[in-house]
């Protein structure tokens, strides 16, 4: 099967056909977690690099876009062997944070995955944050849309959250830009969940990211269940503070 990644014409929408193959479904046969990540990332770097806006022309220019804020809302959970389009597109910007939305689809153009991100413009040189008016290489996006998830915001962490997990960060968790790979935050919360969420589908899951993890930080996932089991809140530390915020909703 042929599987194509193209825009549509006079338009900034991307479509990429996917499939979920069998190392990237977890032990139920889900489309993990860290999985979703990485390729809802991947895609949104490669929509920029068709447009051509690659990592090494941005970093030319002395940018770097590092995801912030996620929001995924599963109408259907995706399984192993499914094929799959996601169309992603960017909307207006807000001041500090450009706005991204995705839409995921099986092979019937069924609705299974509505999401919306929100990334960060960064100097890459004075290692700070740029408002997005600065980001220039392209024209402004000023059309919005609904989208059917929950608004990525802050995560405050719950009273009396348990120690779920601790773990070193290695060599393998570390990409390019030198802190841990956005997808890997999401292997470190499916390895923390209680068992009796393993199983389960989540409706709704939120990620922020905080501050990076780096190579030989030791990473301690602390959780509680709330709302009567309807959620779970992780929040993932090192001795720097905060490294990420998750919520599941169930």
């Amino acid at each position: 099967m042929e599987y194509k990644q193209y825009h549509e014409t006079d338009k900034k929408i991307f479509h990429s056909e996917e499939q979920i193959y069998f190392s990237q479904a977890n032990m139920h046969g889900f489309w993990s977690l860290h999985e979703l990540l990485r390729v809802t990332s991947d895609i949104a770097v490669e929509d920029y690099r068709q447009q051509g806006m690659s990592r090494e022309f941005l970093k030319e220019k002395g940018f770097g876009i590092l995801v912030s804020r996620l929001s995924f809302r599963f109408h259907k959970m995706p399984v192993e062997n499914q094929k799959l389009e996601i169309v992603t597109w960017e909307e207006k910007a807000e001041a500090l944070q450009l706005v991204r939305k995705y839409n995921i689809f099986d092979e019937n153009k069924n609705l299974l995955i509505s999401a919306k991100a929100y990334w960060m413009v960064v100097d890459i040189n004075a290692r700070r944050l740029l408002p997005t008016a600065k980001f220039t290489l392209r024209p402004p996006i000023e059309f919005t849309t609904e989208t059917d998830c929950l608004n990525p915001g802050k995560i405050s962490a719950a009273e009396d959250m348990k120690l779920w997990d601790k773990r070193k960060i290695k060599f393998s968790d570390i990409d390019t830009n030198g802190h841990t790979t956005n997808s890997r935050y999401g292997a470190f919360i499916e390895d923390a969940l209680p068992e009796e969420y393993r199983s389960k589908v989540p409706t709704d899951f939120k990620i922020n990211y905080s501050k990076e993890a780096m190579l030989g930080n030791e990473l301690s996932v602390y959780g509680k269940v709330v709302d009567d089991g309807k959620k779970l809140v992780v929040i993932g530390k090192t001795e720097e503070g905060n490294s990420f915020e998750a919520e599941l909703f169930y």
